[in-house]
Parts: C-alpha cells; structure tokens; sequence
C-alpha cells in the first residue's frame, strides 16, 4: 500500500501542479492583505479537499447509475490527462487547470474567489478528479487503495495549502524560467502517466 500511496502521491501533485499555478494565484490576490490571501488560500484548498472526497467516495455509485466501465475512465481519463500534461510540455498556458481569460477576470472582480475559481476549476479540477477516481477504480483491493488515493491527495493538498501560504516568497525566488522547467516536467510525468491509463483500458477492452 506505501508503494502504491506514493504513485499516487507524485501522480497527483503532477496533475494539481500546485507550483505552477503560483503566478495565477498571486495575480487574483494581489490586491487582498496577507491575511485575507491566506484565508482564502485555506478556504480554496477546503473546498478542493471536499470535491475530491465526494468524488472518491461517490464515484462508483456514479460508475453504476451511468452505465460507465472502469476501463472506460481508464482511457478517456487518460486522454484528458495527455491533453493536459501534452500542454504542460509545450509550455502553453491553457489546459484544464488554468483558468480562462473569463474566469480569470471574474476571480478578480468577484469578492470571494476561494470557491471557485480557485477551489474548482484551479485545484480539483476534471484532470485531478479523473485521476483521483482512476486511481480507485483500476485495482482490486478497493478500501486500502481508496484509503492511498485519499491519503495522497490530503497531502498534496496540505502541500499547496502552504505553497500558497508562502506565495508571495515563492514567488519571488522563483524566475520565469525556473517556474516553466517545472511545469515542463510535470508535464512529462503526466504524459507518461496518461499513454500507461490509455494503454491499461485499451489491453482490457481489446481482450473482451
């Protein structure tokens, strides 16, 4: 089970890219005290934290009442985590975790932007919870590997949470450059990760 946590682990932080989303954060708080960044930092992540659990919890009732197959989800999530890793490693800015100019310009006019933008789609977003129920679904043993994928993603959450604590000092270390070589490689664990989901249901559905 540790082994397995720990893929899911760098599976979801590759997907969340809590670093990378840095800059936007800053840009839809710059105008709030620290006091209130981190307060709606810690709302944000809370909000990320209950999508994700819900989705973890809920996801096979949903599988039922919808008629979807493990394998299914395999490859489409799949396809949206290559789309989105894909992106990453072109190094351009719109995929599914970054927000669009729209959703940009209302997390910056609207009071609170902890639930949305920033909880969802920034944090848990349709890449994190396709992995998320991904990652449950495709094993056998499913309470000590839903048990991981919930320990993984409560510390990658932990992890961003204090990131965006410390924004601003990120920030500031970090350069252009330093900030998009991670995004690159976030972005070459996520294709390799998404080519091995696609590969997975692809073998099962040949074979049927």
């Amino acid at each position: 089970m540790l082994s397995f946590t720990l893929q899911a682990i760098v599976s979801i932080f590759a997907i969340m890219n809590p670093i990378g989303n840095v800059p936007i954060f800053i840009a839809m708080t710059q105008t709030n005290t620290v006091r209130e960044t981190r307060a709606i930092a810690f709302k944000a992540i809370l909000t990320a934290f209950v999508i994700l659990t819900a989705f973890l919890i809920l996801g096979p009732i949903l599988f039922r009442a919808f008629g979807i197959t493990v394998d299914a989800l395999r490859i489409a999530g799949g396809i949206i985590i290559f789309g989105i890793g894909y992106n990453l490693v072109s190094a351009k800015s719109r995929h599914s975790h970054t927000l669009h100019e729209d959703e940009q310009q209302e997390g910056l006019e609207k009071d609170d932007i902890s639930i949305t933008p920033l909880g969802i789609p920034l944090i848990a977003g349709p890449g994190t919870i396709a992995t998320v129920m991904s990652l449950t679904s495709e094993h056998s043993d499913r309470l000590s590997h839903t048990i991981g994928v919930f320990i993984a993603f409560t510390v990658i959450l932990l992890v961003t949470y204090v990131i965006f604590y410390y924004s601003h000092w990120i920030h500031s270390k970090l350069n252009a450059t330093e900030l998009s070589i991670v995004t690159r490689l976030m972005g070459l664990i996520l294709t390799v990760m998404a080519v091995e989901m696609i590969v997975s249901g692809l073998k099962e559905v040949l074979t049927l």
